[in-house]
């Protein structure tokens, strides 16, 4: 601590009493605000683990146009069914079927093949990437 005080001392003496003591003034506000805001932080983090949950959306907001329900097809219909639905809910059941009747390739698991109800939705293709069956399924729902 005399340390300190020694150098601050030093410090004034060289540049002139007034500006170094503003300086020293700034520096002091800038670590007290910061002292500040690590309280206010550590309390929002409280009040969200007790209980107050996050949304998704970026800044606590959801986006409603990606919960719309959408219609499947006809053809997308005979795998999800046929009530409108969000187009998270399609990919779960989607995914469930895909799962349920064993229609993973087994050696590349980004393969998914197509049985009689998934042909017509994959463009009549027998095997599609995983990556290229979300495209091909969004030209099912409207």
């Amino acid at each position: 601590m005399a340390k300190k005080s020694a150098k601050s001392a030093r410090g004034a003496g060289r540049t002139g009493g007034a500006k170094s003591a503003k300086s020293a003034k700034g520096a002091r506000s800038t670590k007290s605000s910061r002292g500040a805001g690590g309280r206010s932080s550590a309390s929002k983090s409280t009040k969200r683990a007790s209980g107050g949950r996050k949304t998704g959306g970026g800044r606590g907001r959801s986006n409603a146009a990606f919960m719309a329900p959408v219609t499947p097809s006809s053809d997308l219909a005979a795998v999800v069914g046929s009530q409108p639905l969000p187009r998270t809910e399609i990919t779960k059941r989607l995914w469930a079927y895909i799962k349920k009747n064993g229609l993973q390739d087994q050696k590349n698991k980004r393969m998914i093949k197509a049985d009689a109800a998934l042909k017509p939705v994959f463009g009549g293709k027998a095997q599609v990437n995983m990556f290229e069956m979300t495209s091909l399924v969004n030209k099912h729902v409207g």
